[in-house]
């Protein structure tokens, strides 16, 4: 995964700019069990206890890993990224949606690896509300085109309902 220069977050449904404090690690020699790691599931599985110990975690998922993985860890884990390699990779798209509508997700869903300005709008619809931008894009240029489009007419996570549900009956 590239090198974050800003990490992006909604405030009360808003774009911000704001510091980050975690760090991804790749693989479990990578890693002193201290604090503060997003850690691959692969390796919060094989190490769940050592992972919990270190007392604030979060867990990446690849775009092979079956999100539904990580349910087990849900009630200690802080944050779960979602890697995606390419832009043009969209299996990280299903995956939220899934953390968030199956399997009942709550906690921070953040967009790591590939992530650039012109996807936020999609990634905030399927239930993202942090991005981790590749670190040649500028953050922002992001908070400028995070709400392209005024409306939606379609359902997903972000709104729920499709427009013609939403919209507002006269008497």
């Amino acid at each position: 995964m590239s090198e974050r220069v800003g990490l992006l977050c909604l405030v009360d449904d808003a774009p911000r700019l704001v510091a980050d404090d975690w760090r991804i690690v790749e693989s479990a020699a990578h890693w002193d069990g201290s604090a503060g790691a997003i850690l691959p599931l692969e390796l919060v599985v094989a190490q769940t206890e050592r992972v919990r110990a270190s007392g604030r975690a979060g867990i990446w998922l690849s775009p092979t890993d079956d999100p539904g993985c990580a349910v087990e860890f849900f009630d200690w884990i802080a944050l779960i990224g979602v890697q995606f390699p390419k832009f043009t990779d969209g299996r990280g798209y299903s995956s939220a949606v899934l953390l968030r509508t199956r399997y009942g997700w709550r906690g921070e869903l953040r967009a790591l690896g590939d992530v650039l300005p012109d996807q936020l709008f999609a990634l905030r619809r399927v239930g993202f509300d942090s991005f981790a931008l590749r670190a040649d894009q500028d953050p922002a240029t992001a908070l400028r085109v995070f709400f392209p489009f005024s409306e939606v007419y379609q359902g997903s996570v972000n709104p729920p309902l499709p427009l013609f549900r939403r919209a507002s009956t006269c008497t």
